[in-house]
């Protein structure tokens, strides 16, 4: 038997922020939180399978943006491609990253620059290979062609715009 959505029920995670006009912002924003949610938990869990248990989602991102194209990265650089605000918690990151030799680091001037090591570019290389594995196949059952998964991420990112221009805004209160 199938089952067919009531297209009057709203799935929002927060009811009282979904009353009035522009009720369909909370539904995307639910859509947001679980898709952020497992996002992180696939990370973690992608990582772990690649080889290396103790890295949080930031980490792996900073893992990530820094071994992106192979070029050095300052963290100000990292940050911007990131969008955080809060350079401290990537500073953090970028520290235990450091630490475990995942990370080189090399002072030019006033700037300090961030590299891949050898083990770093490695791990990176088994997470691609778990990725492709695990998720990449899967996502061939969504029946979405390349040009509609980079239409939506076009969307996701403008949206992004939407959200950090509202908390310029809401800063200014």
């Amino acid at each position: 038997m199938t089952v067919i959505p009531d297209p009057e029920r709203r799935i929002v995670s927060s009811r009282h922020l979904a009353e009035g006009a522009g009720w369909e912002t909370s539904e995307v924003e639910y859509g947001m939180i679980i898709a952020y949610n497992a996002f992180s938990r696939w990370m973690t869990r992608c990582m772990s399978a690649a080889g290396n248990t103790d890295l949080t989602p930031l980490e792996i991102l900073v893992l990530h943006n820094t071994n992106h194209r192979g070029r050095d990265k300052r963290l100000t650089d990292i940050c911007f491609l990131l969008n955080i605000e809060d350079t401290h918690t990537v500073n953090y990151a970028l520290r235990k990253l450091m630490k475990m030799e995942l990370l080189s680091s090399e002072k030019r001037g006033k700037e300090v620059f961030y590299s891949t090591s050898e083990s770093g570019a490695a791990l990176c290389e088994a997470y691609r290979k778990v990725r492709e594995r695990c998720l990449l196949d899967g996502l061939s059952h969504l029946d979405m062609t390349g040009e509609q998964m980079r239409a939506m991420a076009a969307k996701l990112r403008a949206l992004s715009g939407q959200y950090d221009q509202a908390s310029r805004a809401a800063a200014s209160l």
